[in-house]
């Protein structure tokens, strides 16, 4: 597998980048184990033929099933990734295994190891020396997963996504050039590119490879088969999908090319930043506040019309504390009440369409809109699956499909009950249903499938950094 990216040029330009390296290759001592391996699948067709012809049930030899096989006889050594998702709400450790196919020298994901820890890097802005001792948990769970023979042979990288960005330039350098010392008394595989802030297009690219490869859909030649890849995080959320020839036309300024298992092929990808869950939050929260009147102020006190009136809940963004509450003038709904005498209560709400008219505002200073993205099959990760599990609108141990409609009926739901142990359900609800239909184009039954792993793997762009890492290097 090669992945590649590189911007189109103009429409007639189909030059790919090919170039395959050979890191994986230079692990193993090919000729004794080719033997072994032959010997291995002859074997299992001869016992193939032996069934059939002794009119036994049929038996498939597959291509999987011969690795497998050469795997489980230790043929194949395994090899190791460890990547650090610094994010803007936490950092994650994923630490992968895999073993290079004795077909076709693709690599096979074995396990994984996913643990992660809050709060992120970026609430360490003025520490950054606490940034890089965070970091001490995730590498001890890395190494409880893969011998001590292997650490110095395993690749360590740490990509921070928008949690950094976000910070002022010399701060975030200050955690980088922290994390960096701490990755090089690891005893790990680290350099001077083990770390770095992430690109929005990176990101993207990484999270589509994954959720394709996690479905298998790399298997067929026609690039229609994949899936469209939707990643909402804090800071920043992406959408990426493999455009047809007219959508690529539209969308020419954010295509690339990549090579994948053999496959050229055109993506398009952009990344949001500041259309994060709780980057937008925050903006819609300040709406019409001059933040520069309170600077002083030990807390910020701020009142939302996407709020319930009986909320008051703190939080902290940006190095702001927030005393959340609803609106000064408390909107009811008159409802039958549960007591024996049956009389009308009144009940506070949120006022739905002066909520939604606020984050319309907000969604609206999205630019460079996906087009053609309502067009594809859609999976959607992160955010948009733990906000649907939180509201039941999906199981959370196995997720599942949705339509938009169903967000819109959730976000109205929780708009109308005054839930203080979910303050920012009715604005965060409500947020993500504007985010797809009015800033994504997608329509009320465009079906969205939720997911956070599938065959047992996390939904990350982590494993798709990994996959770059053994082929290009660090």
């Amino acid at each position: 597998m090669v992945m590649r990216q590189r911007k189109l040029k103009s429409e007639d330009d189909e030059t790919y980048s090919t170039d395959s390296p050979s890191w994986a290759k230079k692990n193993h001592e090919k000729s004794g184990r080719k033997y072994s391996i032959t010997i291995i699948i002859l074997s299992v067709l001869f016992l193939g033929y032996i069934a059939i012809a002794s009119d036994l049930r049929p038996v498939r030899i597959g291509s999987k099933a011969i690795d497998s096989l050469a795997f489980s006889f230790n043929l194949q050594k395994p090899f190791y990734v460890v990547i650090i998702d610094a994010g803007s709400t936490g950092s994650r450790v994923l630490a992968f295994s895999f073993h290079e196919s004795i077909i076709n020298s693709n690599l096979i994901l074995d396990n994984e190891l996913f643990y992660e820890i809050k709060p992120g890097l970026s609430s360490f802005a003025d520490n950054p020396k606490n940034a890089a001792k965070s970091l001490l948990t995730l590498l001890d769970k890395a190494k409880e997963v893969i011998p001590k023979s292997e650490w110095a042979h395993t690749p360590l990288s740490m990509k921070a996504t928008a949690g950094l960005r976000l910070l002022p330039e010399q701060k975030a350098n200050n955690i980088l050039a922290e994390c960096k010392n701490l990755f090089d008394t690891s005893g790990f595989l680290a350099n001077k590119n083990s770390i770095s802030i992430m690109d929005g297009t990176d990101e993207g690219i990484f999270s589509w490879f994954t959720v394709n490869f996690l479905l298998d859909r790399f298997n067929a030649q026609n690039t229609a088969n994949t899936v469209a890849a939707l990643d909402l995080g804090g800071g920043s959320t992406q959408v990426t999908f493999s455009p047809n020839k007219a959508q690529a036309r539209i969308l020419e300024k954010n295509i690339y090319y990549i090579s994948t298992f053999n496959q050229n092929m055109s993506l398009y990808t952009q990344s949001y930043l500041g259309m994060g869950l709780m980057a937008a939050r925050n903006k819609i929260l300040i709406h019409n506040v001059n933040l520069e009147e309170t600077n002083n102020a030990q807390e910020i006190i701020l009142h939302s019309e996407c709020v319930n009136p009986i909320v008051s809940a703190k939080w902290n963004y940006g190095g702001n504390n927030y005393l959340i509450k609803g609106p000064v003038n408390a909107t009811y709904k008159i409802v039958k009440s549960q007591n024996y005498a049956g009389s009308d209560e009144k009940l506070p709400i949120v006022k739905f369409s002066e909520c939604l008219k606020t984050i319309q505002q907000y969604v609206d200073t999205l630019s460079n809109k996906p087009v053609g993205l309502k067009d594809h099959e859609i999976y959607a990760f992160s955010y948009y699956f733990e906000r649907a599990t939180e509201t039941g609108l999906i199981e959370p141990f196995h997720g599942g499909v949705v339509t938009l409609n169903d967000f819109l009926k959730q976000a109205k739901e929780a708009c109308d009950y005054p839930n203080t142990d979910q303050p920012f359900m009715c604005l965060d609800l409500t947020f993500i249903y504007t985010l797809l239909h009015k800033g994504f184009g997608l329509e009320s039954s465009t079906k969205l499938y939720l997911y956070k792993k599938i065959t047992g793997h996390e939904l990350s762009w982590a494993l798709g950094a990994a996959f770059n890492i053994l082929q290009n290097g660090l």
